[in-house]
């Protein structure tokens, strides 16, 4: 009888390599299960993963999310009001797990707050859940009674000098649309 031939060993084992995530570092609530989403805000939707080590370290990574078509409630008339979200971070240690971010987004669309206070809201969490360097979120907000309101809210890791200077910067270089993707090109 012929010999069976040995398995190879896992690469995603072998030292020294990055050829990917092993189960166990993955969210077990997220992927590939299905999640009861509520329609009113629910932080606890969101979940870090850990960043991926590698053979060469990358000490400044940005990460982009573009959240088109977001919904809450104004909390004065509770008609619908509709955004696209911007969000841009620096990653420490941890990223946010995109599937999480969706369905945390999705939580807003029952819950009534001002726009300023949303972003804040959003930024806030993102910071809690991943402890990132450096983060901003911006609110491009449709208009209602013709005016538009895009708020701007950042957050940089104290004691971190480099994300202290891209806080700086950015803040000191900020204009309405300025940080958002450079191809977004929607009139609102």
């Amino acid at each position: 009888m012929p010999k069976k031939p040995k398995k190879p060993k896992n690469p995603d084992t072998t030292k020294g390599r990055s050829h990917g995530r092993s189960g166990r570092d993955l969210p077990t609530a997220t992927l590939g299960t299905r999640r009861k989403v509520p329609y009113t805000y629910e932080p606890t939707l969101l979940e870090a993963i850990p960043l991926g080590e590698r053979d060469i370290a990358v000490d400044h990574a940005w990460v982009s999310f573009n959240a088109l078509r977001f919904t809450s409630l104004c909390p004065v008339t509770g008609h619908p009001d509709w955004a696209d979200i911007f969000v841009n971070y620096i990653p420490d240690a941890s990223l946010v797990e995109s599937k999480s971010f969706k369905e945390y987004l999705t939580s807003f669309r029952m819950h009534g707050d001002f726009h300023e206070d949303v972003c804040r809201t959003i930024c806030d969490d993102l910071v809690r859940c991943m402890r990132p360097r450096y983060c901003e979120v911006i609110g491009h907000f449709d208009s209602r009674g013709s005016i538009a309101i895009w708020p701007y809210v950042q957050y940089a890791k104290p004691g971190d000098s480099h994300a202290q200077a891209v806080r700086q910067h950015r803040l000191l270089d900020y204009a309405p649309g300025r940080w958002a993707i450079a191809s977004y090109a929607r009139n609102i």
